[in-house]
């Protein structure tokens, strides 16, 4: 899933889980909003007894340099789960424009996807 389209299924409330799969300290400098943190390596039967079934899971890490977000999606199919990875992590989420919080955010900017 790229980003826009992420974006798009976040506005329209769509029936969606983001879950960044990075270390805590990376969430809580910046994440996408919304989001929850479930680092990929601690994904299991246990942490993840609470989630619905019926819920898209969408992975997200870095970016391309990161494969936290792989990890994490195939870890969530492994599980059962329906999941999706995001193109480019949360570098492409930002070079789209978008918002992120944490104590690093960055404000979202006016742009439309080119796609």
């Amino acid at each position: 899933m790229d980003p826009s389209d992420l974006f798009d299924a976040l506005e329209t409330k769509q029936n969606i889980m983001v879950i960044d799969a990075r270390k805590d300290f990376a969430f809580v400098k910046e994440h996408i909003p919304g989001s929850i943190n479930l680092p990929h390596r601690t994904m299991n039967a246990d942490t993840t007894a609470g989630f619905d079934k019926n819920v898209i899971y969408v992975t997200y890490c870095d970016g391309i340099g990161c494969n936290a977000s792989t990890r994490g999606a195939l870890n969530m199919a492994k599980l059962g789960f329906n999941v999706r990875e995001l193109i480019g992590g949360i570098e492409w989420w930002k070079f789209d424009g978008y918002e992120t919080e944490g104590t690093h955010q960055t404000a979202g900017l006016q742009i439309q996807c080119a796609c």
